[in-house]
């Protein structure tokens, strides 16, 4: 189905991964495209088909950032053309952030220039401790636009600074410390905290989940104090109505587990 990206689902986990293990995974405008598609995809699905998506490279590493090949077409295009380019890159990162299931970016390798736009909008990042991370668009000229929204919420406004005007290399170690990924560990231990984190979203209601991310994306992003007071009351009373809400409360008050534990 796809020339750029692998998508397949196996006991409710979705599992994309990025395919172009012969250039580390360095993205162009078919893998953006592939991408935007493949989480739109995603978007239409319901609890029962899936429940949380894993991002992944196939090969040596995550993803090295742009195509070298890609970058030289894109010189030559005019100022709209580059524009909607960006534009489409945008949209990319937004359709991971803005996904309804939880998602958790696994990385190792290198994740260079716009790969940790892909990382950093995902809600959960597993680094080889031995990963080589470097924001490093200054160095040619250019500036992580893009990946910007989506670095800072992690790391904040100063460590971007730091990370973003530097363009310096860092480890998956320092990464963590940046807070730019949330877990940095070796091989096993990090395949070991995969396991443990889908075991922990998938004990917890599904519905609840997708409501609580798109909760703590209008807390982030739309709502003033006043709408939150409104908005938050209104989200618990709906679920607390709901057949899952239910559910989960007279589980617990009768000590079995809810009904999407298996």
């Amino acid at each position: 189905m796809y020339k750029t990206i692998e998508f397949k689902i196996e006991h409710q986990i979705g599992y994309v991964y990025l395919n172009r293990p012969e250039i580390h995974n360095a993205f162009n405008e078919v893998m953006i495209s592939e991408l935007i598609h493949c989480f739109a995809g995603v978007e239409k699905m319901d609890y029962t088909e899936i429940r949380l998506l894993v991002i992944e490279g196939r090969g040596p590493s995550f993803c090295a950032g742009a195509d070298l090949k890609w970058m030289k077409s894109v010189v030559n295009y005019s100022h709209e053309e580059n524009y909607q380019e960006s534009f489409k890159l945008s949209q990319c990162f937004n359709s991971i952030y803005s996904c309804k299931f939880p998602t958790i970016a696994m990385v190792h390798g290198a994740a260079i220039g716009g790969a940790n736009g892909l990382l950093a909008a995902c809600d959960f990042v597993l680094a080889d401790k031995k990963a080589v991370f470097s924001l490093s668009e200054v160095k040619i000229g250019i500036v992580p636009a893009c990946i910007s929204p989506y670095v800072m919420k992690r790391v904040g406004e100063y460590k971007s600074k730091e990370l973003m005007l530097t363009g310096i290399r860092f480890s998956g170690k320092v990464a963590e410390k940046y807070g730019l990924v949330n877990w940095s560990l070796g091989e096993k231990k990090r395949k070991a905290k995969l396991a443990e984190l889908i075991h922990n979203l998938g004990t917890s209601g599904p519905i609840a989940v997708s409501q609580c991310k798109q909760l703590i994306y209008d807390m982030s992003n739309r709502l003033s104090h006043e709408e939150a007071m409104t908005y938050t009351a209104k989200m618990i009373a709906d679920l607390r109505k709901s057949d899952e809400g239910q559910e989960g409360m007279n589980s617990f008050l009768e000590k079995r587990k809810p009904n999407w534990v298996k």
